[in-house]
């Protein structure tokens, strides 16, 4: 009677275990990029004190410099308080987490800022808004949390209320603020960050 021959059977074996264990480790660990964690909400409600500005538009003079700007009052992902009031010159950032022009600007800037290209003096507060978690990229707590954002990120609410006081036309939105809390300059897309960094000693001197 032949003999059979069991190491190729067991080699065989090992090489299926192997690969089994491998498709559970993925399934089980999972691209959790999608998932909303615990405790975070992507909108929240917010508070709107003072007048709204006038909605930005593309060239000519923009009517709310030397505004004095609303000052948003809300809370970041996790809840915690977080406001657009500040005794400093203030760069307010508007971002959607489906935007590819915020995909690709929102890297840069903390590139920019982890390398001193901030001017002395001046702090930055993110806005997250017009969340939409059928969209790309959701949530965007994930997103923002990936991409190392270390600033104060305020939730927007469902209807993007902070971001229609501010006059958002599109994004990225900035709005720079002076320390008594007037506009300075708005802008909307993508924009160099060395051009930024100019923009900014500029108005403020900074």
């Amino acid at each position: 009677m032949k003999r059979l021959n069991t190491g190729w059977i067991i080699g065989i074996g090992l090489v299926v275990a192997i690969a089994l264990a491998a498709v559970v480790a993925i399934v089980l660990s999972g691209d959790d990029s999608t998932t909303v964690k615990a405790g975070l909400e992507q909108t929240r409600p917010i508070t709107i004190s003072g007048t709204g500005l006038p909605t930005l538009t593309d060239g000519g003079t923009d009517p709310s410099v030397g505004m004095t700007a609303p000052v948003l009052t809300g809370a970041t992902f996790d809840g915690s308080a977080a406001t657009t009031a500040g005794a400093s010159p203030r760069l307010l950032l508007f971002v959607a987490h489906w935007c590819p022009h915020c995909q690709r600007e929102v890297p840069l800037l903390v590139d920019w800022a982890e390398r001193g290209g901030v001017p002395n003096g001046v702090k930055i507060v993110v806005v997250s808004t017009g969340v939409d978690a059928k969209a790309p990229n959701y949530p965007p707590s994930a997103w923002l949390a990936k991409e190392r954002v270390a600033w104060p990120v305020i939730v927007d609410d469902e209807k993007r209320s902070g971001a229609s006081a501010m006059g958002l036309s599109g994004f990225p939105y900035f709005v720079l603020l002076r320390a008594d809390g007037t506009v300075a300059w708005r802008g909307s897309g993508e924009l160099d960050p060395a051009a930024l960094t100019q923009q900014i000693t500029t108005l403020l001197g900074a």
